[in-house]
C-alpha cells in the first residue's frame, strides 16, 4: 500500500514523496482525532487536527495514557476489544460517547487499524476518532419528532373513528360502519411502519404482514414471498389499505371464508423487463367457494385499482376467475429498494 502512495504521488509531482511538510499538513488539515496507540493501546502520538476535536492544549499530559481508559461503560470495553482485535492483526470499528479533555461530551465514530513493520507483525495501532456528534444528535430529534407525530397521528384517527361511531349510527348501516372503522385501523397500522423509519419509508413486507394480521387467524393459510424493497410512505399506506381491503373481501366472501382456501402473495423485480413493469406484485386466491365478477365494482375495488396504481405509477388488474380473485400489479421498481 505504502509502495501504491508513493507511485501515485511521484507521478503527481516527485516534491510529494517523502515530504514530511505534506504528512504534517494532512494529519494538521483533518478534522478526525488520528492516533498511534503501542500494541497495549497506551497513547504514543496525536494529531494536530485531533488535539483541536479533542480540546488537548498539552498532549504530554496523555502521552503513555491507557487510551481504552478515556472511554467510559460499554465504550471501555467496546475500546478494549477494538485494542485486541487490531493488534492480532485485523482492524476494528465502534462507536461510542466519550468525553474531550475539557469535558465535552461527544459521541464518536472510530476504527482502530494495525500498523504492520518489516516482519509483518503490528507494531503499532492506528486510531481515527471522527465526530458524528452533530448527526446523532439530529437523528435522536428526528426520532423524538416522529414519535410525537405518530402519537397525534394515532390520536386524530382514533378521533375520526369516534365520530364516525356516533354518526353512522343505526343497524341498517352497520356494515359501512365497519368497514370505514377496519379502513381507519389499517392506516393507523400502516403509520406505525412509516413512522418506526421516520416517514422515510417502509419494508414492503412489513406493510403487507401488518395489514393481513386482523384477517388471518392461522398464518400457514397465507404465503408470502418478496424481494426485500422499502416503499415510500405514500406507497406503504396505499398497498395496506389494498391489502387490508383484499383480505376482507377474500373473508367475506373469497378464499378466507371458509376452512380450505389460501392466499399466495408475491412481487418480484425484474430488471429484464420494460422500465414501467419491472415490479410484478400477485394476489392470488385459491381454495375457496366459486367466484363470479360483480356486477358493480364497491369502494373497495376501486380504491385497489385507483390507488394502488397511481402511487406507483402501474397497472392493476383485478381478475375474479372460477378458483379464486387475482390482483396484479406491474409498475416501475421502488427507488429505494434495499
Amino acid at each position: 500500500m505504502l509502495a501504491k502512495m508513493n507511485d501515485e504521488l511521484q507521478a503527481a509531482d516527485s516534491r510529494l514523496v517523502g515530504n514530511a511538510a505534506l504528512l504534517a499538513s494532512v494529519l494538521n488539515g483533518c478534522g478526525d482525532c488520528i492516533k498511534i496507540l503501542d500494541l497495549e493501546g497506551r497513547l504514543q502520538f496525536m494529531s494536530e487536527g485531533g488535539k483541536r476535536v479533542m480540546e488537548v492544549d498539552d498532549f504530554s499530559a496523555f502521552q503513555g495514557c491507557p487510551w481504552p481508559d478515556f472511554w467510559a461503560g460499554d465504550g471501555n470495553v467496546a475500546a478494549r476489544q477494538a485494542v485486541e482485535t487490531a493488534a492480532s492483526g485485523q482492524p476494528a470499528q465502534f462507536f461510542g460517547d466519550a468525553k474531550t479533555a475539557k469535558g465535552t461530551q461527544k459521541f464518536w465514530e472510530v476504527q482502530v487499524i494495525p500498523v504492520f513493520g518489516e516482519g509483518g507483525n503490528p507494531t503499532h495501532l492506528l486510531s481515527i476518532s471522527k465526530d458524528i456528534t452533530d448527526v446523532t444528535d439530529a437523528l435522536r430529534r428526528n426520532e423524538l419528532l416522529a414519535q410525537e407525530l405518530q402519537h397525534r397521528i394515532k390520536n386524530t384517527l382514533a378521533m375520526v373513528a369516534a365520530v364516525a361511531s356516533q354518526t353512522l349510527k343505526g343497524e341498517d348501516i352497520s356494515d359501512r360502519r365497519t368497514a370505514f372503522l377496519t379502513r381507519i385501523q389499517a392506516l393507523s397500522k400502516a403509520n406505525e411502519i412509516i413512522t418506526a423509519k421516520t416517514w422515510q419509508n417502509a419494508p414492503m413486507r412489513a406493510v403487507i404482514e401488518k395489514a393481513l394480521e386482523p384477517h388471518l387467524p392461522r398464518p400457514e393459510r397465507c404465503s408470502i414471498q418478496g424481494d426485500d424493497l422499502d416503499l415510500t410512505a405514500k406507497q406503504a399506506l396505499s398497498l395496506a389499505l389494498s391489502v387490508h381491503e383484499l383480505a376482507t373481501n377474500a373473508t367475506k366472501y373469497g378464499a378466507l371464508s371458509g376452512e380450505d382456501g389460501r392466499v399466495d402473495i408475491e412481487w418480484r423485480v425484474d430488471d429484464e423487463q420494460p422500465v414501467g413493469e419491472r415490479l410484478l406484485f400477485e394476489w392470488r386466491e385459491t381454495g375457496g367457494p366459486p367466484v363470479s365478477e360483480p356486477s358493480s365494482r364497491g369502494f373497495g375495488s376501486k380504491l385497489v385499482m385507483r390507488a394502488l396504481a397511481s402511487d406507483f405509477q402501474g397497472k392493476v388488474t383485478l381478475d375474479y376467475l372460477p378458483t379464486g380473485v387475482v390482483c396484479r400489479m406491474l409498475a416501475p421498481a421502488p427507488t429505494v429498494a434495499l
